[in-house]
């Protein structure tokens, strides 16, 4: 199973934020969107970076109230973990349970086509593990 079976999935929607927006004006966004993550992105279209709600929450730890101030640019991650469409979804699991992250942006030539979250890994897995069981289910009844 590849990464481009979730995005066909799910779609390819991906929400980015600019680097100079304040963390205040992040928070809200990931808030309305109901997403753990965005990516950081001046055009859209390249990811510069990632940003995430325990970001936010080290900031807030960190700056307190004045981190609202801040710019995404000052929290986000620069080093993007990043996947392509072919990419096996087996691969990405084990690399997001290595690396310790939820979100894996998804790149083709350099431009930004979607996003991987660990649920959404979980879902396609749960999935996968769904249709195994229909399928032994309906061989044992028909051989029974």
């Amino acid at each position: 199973m590849k990464v481009s079976e979730i995005l066909s999935a799910k779609g390819t929607e991906v929400m980015t934020v600019k680097p100079t927006e304040t963390v205040e004006t992040l928070a809200h966004r990931l808030k309305l969107a109901r997403v753990g993550a965005l990516v950081v992105s001046t055009d859209g279209s390249k990811p510069e970076g990632i940003v995430s709600e325990r970001d936010v929450v080290h900031a807030l730890s960190e700056h307190g109230r004045r981190a609202l101030e801040r710019t995404v640019a000052d929290l986000m991650t620069r080093r993007v973990t990043t996947c392509k469409p072919g990419d096996r979804i087996s691969a990405i699991a084990k690399v997001m349970t290595v690396n310790r992250i939820r979100h894996v942006p998804v790149v083709e030539d350099g431009r930004l086509i979607g996003i991987v979250s660990l649920g959404d890994v979980v879902k396609h897995r749960l999935d996968e593990i769904q249709l195994e069981a229909d399928v032994l289910r309906d061989i044992a009844i028909a051989g029974g």
